[in-house]
């Protein structure tokens, strides 16, 4: 990597509200959106980097919410395109289990490599479970390679383990669906279609295309890459944010990569201040190739709108995060008892702007295509006006064509001064 000499010039400071901007730029939730089609829908992945999944679908599985939210209304069968036929995505853990960019092979194909064969105490115990189901493990293979791709529901009917697989969850005995899961993770098998959350399992060289770079990097050169990839989707970030984004967990010896970033002029540092002008803490760092966006929104060229966003949303999933940005506090209340939830089951959060103002908590009822909405609650903050109202409810109505409801029910759990128009 070329080195230059680090600049003596003043770092630079920026506003709270350009750092909230150039976020939300970064991660196309403002009004510059792609066209809803496969190639709008791939460079939208391509720059947010990757696309959680989660088996819930109280409104839409997550990860077709986090590209609704960016391209608007979209034909679900592009997405599955890029992902089954184009293979251009595939399924691997991110920062969860996720849809990943194939071109990005090389950066998880280390963990594929790793798993369960270093000394960590959760790889030791995974790698002798393996060894001791070592005919379940074979057999999973075998089949799948004579009759691929098969079905977890059939794999399941097939096998039997000598040695259960035991937990204090959900995953309590559930040997072949484990052994399926960690042969995942070995980079042996791939998801090579669906049938709803049915997966279906192959030989992952027939699951990657011929053009699937497989050329191994070292750890350094992941981390190196990995690091900007996390940096240029969060916009600005720490040390720790980069951490936590993307490849979550996996930078070993990351500030010796910033800093060698640093001098190789790739990234730069930032101050940023609040509205008291009080610098915030921690080191924070910009991408270089981020300068000129940089330098448009201090010009006022932002341009934001209003969107709902998924409890999983990339801009979201960092909670702390979330708290210094928007002054926003958000769980997501899923296994929270029923009485006990403040919000709701699967709410999602109302971006307006540069802003989290609210969230709502819908229901999508597929049968009588009716999209419900439970409640919604604004921030103690949040513009009461009705301009603010009727986007709010034009980004419900766009949320209600994607689902392809016909009707869109308001419960009374709206806010007064929104209620003439969420009704």
């Amino acid at each position: 990597m070329p080195q230059r000499q680090q600049s003596s010039r003043k770092i630079k400071s920026i506003s709270a509200q350009t750092a909230r901007r150039l976020a939300i730029t970064k991660q196309h939730l403002d009004a510059t959106r792609y066209e809803p089609t496969t190639d709008g829908i791939y460079q939208t992945v391509r720059d947010i980097g990757c696309l959680q999944l989660d088996p819930l679908q109280t409104v839409a599985r997550s990860h077709t919410l986090v590209v609704f939210s960016r391209v608007g209304p979209y034909e679900i069968a592009d997405l599955d395109k890029l992902i089954y036929h184009d293979k251009k995505l595939f399924e691997y853990w991110a920062h969860a289990a996720s849809h990943v960019l194939t071109e990005d092979y090389p950066i998880h194909h280390l963990r594929m490599r790793e798993y369960a064969k270093t000394d960590d105490a959760w790889h030791l115990r995974i790698a002798e479970w393996i060894d001791a189901n070592k005919k379940l493990r074979d057999m999973i293979l075998r089949e799948i390679k004579r009759n691929g791709p098969l079905s977890s529901r059939v794999l399941t009917e097939m096998g039997e383990a000598p040695k259960a697989w035991v937990s204090s969850g959900w995953t309590n005995d559930r040997n072949v669906s484990r052994m399926l899961d960690f042969l995942w993770m070995q980079g042996k098998i791939m998801v090579a279609k669906r049938e709803g959350l049915n997966k279906f399992w192959d030989l992952s060289e027939r699951v990657l295309p011929e053009w699937t770079p497989r050329e191994k990097w070292s750890e350094r050169d992941i981390v190196t890459f990995a690091a900007q990839k996390s940096l240029r989707a969060l916009g600005v970030g720490t040390e720790k944010h980069i951490s936590q984004h993307y490849i979550h967990g996996r930078y070993p010896q990351l500030r010796e990569r910033l800093n060698e970033l640093e001098r190789a002029g790739e990234i730069e540092r930032l101050e940023i201040r609040d509205s008291t002008r009080e610098h915030w803490k921690g080191m924070w760092y910009i991408h270089r190739s981020d300068i000129p966006l940089l330098e448009k929104l201090e010009r006022g060229e932002f341009q934001g709108r209003t969107v709902l966003l998924s409890p999983f949303d990339n801009l979201v999933r960092d909670r702390v995060r979330n708290l210094q940005f928007w002054n926003f506090d958000y769980k997501i209340e899923i296994y929270v008892p029923q009485a006990k939830r403040k919000y709701g089951y699967y709410v999602l959060p109302i971006l307006r702007n540069d802003q989290l103002i609210g969230r709502i908590d819908p229901k999508m009822d597929r049968a009588e295509g009716v999209l419900n909405i439970n409640a919604v609650y604004l921030e103690p903050n949040a513009p009461r006006d009705l301009k603010t109202a009727r986007a709010v409810r034009d980004a419900i109505e766009e949320l209600g064509e994607f689902l392809g409801a016909t009707e869109i029910q308001y419960a009374k759990k709206m806010p007064n001064a929104w209620s003439r128009v969420l009704r």
